[in-house]
């Protein structure tokens, strides 16, 4: 592990709340999320912010257990890993990066939502959840996607890419930022 570039993540963004890298589970996140409950207490965050940053913290962490590919070499199957961090930069601006292994199918699925997001506004964005929500279509049972659009609704900004491990294999990082407005 190079913790140069965790390191490097701290210099970028500020503070670290929380960082976590390994086998997820339903179990692990509510912990996660209690941990980050008091960190936002600590930190006299405004409720408002505390809630996006509990929902993008879940449904972030549920989607790297839903759909991580990461192949378990010992047992010959998948497992749900990955690497979630929350942290802060001087301005009180937030941010939350997850990683984590997803198939070509899975990315194929996923890029279309997030390129769809960036073209919207947040207005657009807003309808086109509550379209979706009534519609039940991209439900986690249908493949995952409406919670990206949670997410979009929850923050200032959503960047992604993609990096190719071998053929039908990708590293998926997502980072979201949620802006602090200033008062005048």
């Amino acid at each position: 592990m190079d913790i140069n570039k965790v390191q490097k993540m701290v210099d970028n963004d500020g503070i670290i709340f929380l960082s976590y890298g390994g086998y997820i589970s339903q179990f692990l996140i509510s912990g996660m999320t209690e941990a980050l409950e008091k960190e936002a207490e600590a930190n006299d965050i405004s409720m408002a912010v505390s809630n996006n940053l509990f929902t993008i913290f879940i449904e972030l962490a549920q989607n790297m257990m839903n759909y991580s590919k990461t192949i378990d070499n010992a047992k010959n199957r998948l497992k749900s890993q990955g690497l979630i961090i929350v942290s802060k930069d001087d301005e009180n601006n937030y941010f939350i990066h997850s990683q984590n292994i997803v198939s070509l199918a899975d990315k194929e699925k996923v890029e279309p939502k997030l390129l769809d997001i960036q073209a919207l506004n947040k207005d657009e964005i807003k309808k086109k959840y509550r379209e979706l929500r009534k519609s039940g279509k991209n439900t986690h049972s249908h493949g995952g996607g409406i919670g990206f659009y949670e997410i979009a609704k929850k923050c200032d900004s959503i960047t992604y890419n993609f990096t190719k491990i071998k053929e039908d294999r990708y590293y998926f990082h997502i980072k979201t930022t949620i802006k602090i407005k200033k008062e005048r």
